[in-house]
């Protein structure tokens, strides 16, 4: 087995800092900064922002500063300036004494606007908002130039003092570059610097009446800041050549705009006019209700910081749009409260179950782990008496193929506790519902396990009904059913998506007794249901609620998913089937038993497979698996996928695909395997003994397309 390579991937940021460090660009400094505006709850995206801007800081050994680009008053709240700060913290990132606002250079933007005036660069401009986008142009028409842009020097300063004493009426006059109107890119086509717009600001009141654009803001903030590298998103790559522009015209120090791709996650919006849509609308219940990719909504869902750092790490830095499967996000979370949550036990759709030969009044103290994960982290009790809640779903009166769980006449285990045989069934006398189990238990079984070597199939969780506790339960699952809403070609807005069943509330719910005094916000697994947090905002300790943070797997489930659709699967964990069993087919030659042909797709089904380069950083032989190899592959993405593929037995020393270039399935959704988050697929070929990876003898690079 090799040593896995520890080296980064390639990263494009990283590599332009490298340059710069090495020439002495910025005299060794590096100086970054997160400059999120205040008009909403940052959200995921923002989070690989600051995981981006703080963690290069961290890594090179400088600052990062936090700026709130606070140049629109009318949608600006102290509200939000809060949330970001303790956004911020909570991710576990610290900007010391270096919070900054644009505000603060209010006075400064100001005499720059008045610089540029004086150099014939900055022209007061009465066309209206419309005019001025009708004389824009477009991309294949250039624009027009304004009849107010030709004014003098004096009679721009003197419009541009009185549009400051606040003479003019908002909208009424703006305050615009003089670049070229002809210029392709659009932006270049004399930007508005300013504008007025009558409203009280947070944090200057009503001192101004004229705000400076976003576009003039920001570099300018940056250089009075002395940052060295401004990392946006890639809608701003559009924009670097007016950043340019005004620092070069201003003659300023002058940082290095770099810019990489967004994060788009399914099943999600990251518009925060979208955000403020649903929020406005009722159709959730604010910026941090758990279903939204806030932060503060993850937070309350119970994500850990840790995770969302993790994801933000997996997912690296790119120069391409793409989208992020929320099921990578899902399993970063699940990863880490794997390792971190104690297991308790709760029951949320009650059955009663009544043990028959369990003497009355008698109660048992039984030891239960907190986390097979972690021995440190000890045991507790759970008590046990006669009469018990399971889970209604895990009794069947008929049960089908495959389900091994509760049934009249047989016998399951107990977590921690016995073997229970199903001896009676009471229903209801009207709707024909099943209310109640009896049971007979063996005591010879306490602890799970019988001395004559007796086996069952199922091992149930359980609360006694004497001892649990009544809580509340809310399931949370994706806000959207389409995985991208904003996907509108039929003309759809995209609130016609939303998920129906994105919260189902389940109350009387049973939880065990050693939750009573958990703290909102204390994250558990509930076993064989999945990770749930004590609700942060409507928990008491008389009145609990618990957020559902993410499922675990449910192999019944996809059993019946499976059964529906006339596949054969087996509720024990394995591996799947080869294709077909016929063994050593010959490496050479035509093979006499060869698959049929599968049913014929168009080429828009086949165009919907996304392939591309993959180069081989690390393989290794999974251990606990005959067939499975780990791959760590680069498809130019600014971080490696984790991939298992099935093709041991082509290659029985995997370090020799290291370096090699494959094929990747790489729109194929992440699935959880046994082994971790696979991410991906290697095209491969051959029998089930001799299957191997076709690889490229060129020099394509990793991310290049597959056609």
């Amino acid at each position: 087995m090799t040593k896995p390579d520890s080296t980064p991937p390639p990263n494009f940021i990283r590599n332009i800092i490298d340059e710069d460090l090495k020439t002495n660009k910025y005299g060794g400094r590096v100086h970054t900064r997160f400059p999120p505006e205040p008009n909403g709850y940052l959200h995921i995206g923002h989070a690989k922002s600051i995981c981006l801007n703080f963690g290069l800081a961290t890594d090179y050994g400088g600052p990062c500063n936090l700026r709130y680009d606070d140049t629109n008053p009318s949608k600006e709240e102290l509200e939000y300036v809060e949330s970001i700060k303790e956004d911020v913290r909570w991710l576990g990132f610290d900007w010391e004494d270096r919070e900054f606002y644009a505000s603060d250079y209010f006075e400064q933007l100001y005499e720059y606007a008045i610089q540029l005036i004086k150099a014939g660069k900055a022209y007061v401009d009465d066309l209206s908002a419309d005019e001025i986008r009708e004389y824009r142009g477009t991309l294949t028409k250039p624009g027009k130039e304004s009849p107010y842009r030709n004014r003098t020097v004096e009679e721009n300063l003197e419009l541009f003092e009185r549009m400051q004493a606040g003479e003019f009426k908002d909208g009424s006059r703006v305050l615009r570059a003089k670049i070229d109107m002809a210029s392709p890119n659009l932006n270049m086509r004399d930007p508005v610097m300013y504008r007025i717009l009558h409203a009280e600001h947070h944090r200057s009141g009503n001192k101004w009446c004229i705000y400076p654009t976003y576009d003039f803001t920001h570099g300018q903030s940056d250089s009075i800041e002395e940052i060295t590298h401004s990392i946006c998103t890639l809608e701003f790559e559009d924009h670097r050549p007016l950043y340019d522009w005004f620092l070069d015209e201003l003659n300023l120090y002058h940082p290095q705009q770099i810019e990489f791709a967004r994060l788009n996650l399914s099943y999600t919006v990251m518009s925060k006019r979208m955000l403020l849509e649903l929020v406005e609308h009722g159709h959730i219940t604010g910026w941090d209700d758990p279903r939204m990719p806030t932060i503060s909504g993850f937070r309350r869902r119970g994500y850990t910081p840790e995770s969302i750092r993790d994801f933000c790490e997996r997912i690296g830095v790119a120069k391409r749009d793409s989208m992020v499967d929320i099921a990578l996000l899902e399993h970063c979370v699940r990863e880490d409260l794997n390792r971190r949550a104690p297991r308790v036990m709760a029951v949320l759709r009650p059955l009663r179950v009544v043990i028959d030969n369990y003497p009355e009044g008698q109660v048992e103290e039984l030891d239960a782990l907190n986390s097979p994960e972690d021995p440190s982290m000890g045991t507790r009790k759970v008590p046990f008496s006669r009469v018990l809640y399971i889970e209604r779903e895990d009794f069947r009166e008929d049960p089908p193929k495959k389900f091994y769980r509760l049934a009249p006449g047989r016998e399951v285990r107990l977590r921690y506790a016995y073997f229970v045989k199903c001896v009676g069934v009471i229903k209801d006398e009207q709707t024909g519902e099943v209310v109640e189990l009896h049971c007979t238990y063996d005591p010879e079984t306490r602890g799970g396990d019988s001395p004559d070597g007796r086996k069952v199939r199922a091992t149930l969780h359980w609360v006694s009904a004497s001892h649990s506790l009544e809580a509340e339960v809310r399931l949370y699952d994706h806000l959207f059913v389409k995985p991208d809403p904003t996907d509108n070609k039929d003309g759809s807005d995209f609130k016609t998506h939303l998920n129906p069943n994105s919260l189902e509330t389940l109350t009387s719910c049973r939880v065990e007794p050693s939750l009573a005094g958990a703290a909102p916000g204390s994250r558990y697994q509930f076993e064989r249901l999945g990770y749930f947090c004590v609700g942060s905002v409507d928990s008491s300790q008389g009145a609990l609620v618990f957020n559902r943070t993410v499922t675990l797997r449910d192999t019944w489930a996809k059993i019946e998913k499976a059964q529906a659709k006339g596949a054969t699967v087996t509720e024990a964990p394995g591996q799947a089937k080869p294709a077909h069993p016929r063994k050593g087919a010959p490496a050479t030659g035509r093979r006499e038993e060869l698959e049929p042909i599968g049913e014929e797709i168009s080429i828009d089904d086949f165009s919907k497979i996304d392939l591309r380069v993959g180069l081989v950083r690390d393989s290794s032989a999974v251990e606990g698996s005959n067939k499975l190899i780990k791959l760590m592959v680069d498809i130019g993405e600014g971080r490696l996928r984790q991939i298992f593929a099935g093709i041991r037995p082509g290659y029985p020393e995997p370090e020799k695909l290291v370096g090699k270039k494959v094929i990747v399935v790489a729109n194929l959704k992440p699935r959880q395997m046994k082994f971790g988050l696979s991410e991906g697929m290697i095209l491969s070929g051959g029998d089930t003994d001799r299957l191997c990876a076709p690889t490229f003898e060129g020099d394509p690079l990793p991310g290049d397309t597959v056609t």
